[in-house]
């Protein structure tokens, strides 16, 4: 466990430096999520019904805008080829950077979505389900999201492809994300949502560390 702490401990400091990066991110998921009650207008039922829906997809556009340099820097200066060497498998080098940027990405998102909630009228009985629905389902968004940035290293066009590959991944997770909080709005269980997102995640797990540590190797040949 040490070098793969160690290794989320860098990104973490790089983040740091780089840290209108993540203040980028940040701003477009607040901007973005914002620009819908000044477009539809004040209707209090309206902003209900569409914003659990807007903050997903807001958050998954605001983690894609940084998923382009998760490999970019080591694979430029050549340090992916020496952490490829390393005694950490390629597998566990995938989660660390996936755990690396949700740390930096995610997790602010996951902090300032309720001040998302003011702006579209959530009860507070949605807060709770709004928090866990985003901290069991930006994970699976940043490991889905790290695996296509695996597969792209090398190719040309990889920031149009991502994309590509990333969304497909994404939309389970934005279903379940907004049927968590439709639920509660509608007074019914979130519970089985939440649960449907927590397999996911434990099923992203394993996709994610194989698929994306074989995309790695081939990248390094």
């Amino acid at each position: 466990m040490t070098p793969w702490l160690a290794l989320v401990a860098r990104d973490l400091r790089l983040a740091w430096r780089q840290r209108s990066d993540l203040f980028m991110a940040l701003s477009f998921f607040l901007l973005v999520a914002a620009l819908f009650p000044f477009a539809l207008g004040p209707e209090p039922n309206l902003l209900l019904r569409i914003g659990p829906g807007v903050v997903w997809v807001a958050a998954l556009l605001a983690l894609l805008l940084t998923l382009e340099r998760l490999f970019a820097l080591e694979q430029e200066d050549g340090s992916l080829d020496l952490l490829l060497l390393s005694p950490l498998s390629p597998e566990a080098l995938l989660l660390a950077k996936a755990a690396g940027h949700w740390l930096t990405t995610g997790l602010p998102l996951v902090l300032a979505a309720p001040l998302l909630g003011l702006l579209y009228n959530l009860p507070a009985e949605g807060y709770g389900v709004l928090l866990a629905s985003l901290l069991l389902g930006t994970p699976s968004l940043s490991l889905f999201g790290a695996l296509g940035a695996a597969l792209c290293l090398g190719t040309r066009r990889g920031s149009v492809l991502l994309p590509l590959l990333v969304l497909p991944l994404a939309v389970p997770v934005l279903i379940f994300g907004t049927a968590a909080i439709d639920a509660t709005l509608a007074g019914l269980a979130a519970r089985p949502h939440l649960l449907l997102l927590a397999a996911l995640l434990l099923l992203a797990l394993p996709v994610a560390a194989f698929a994306g540590a074989a995309a790695l190797r081939q990248a390094a040949e």
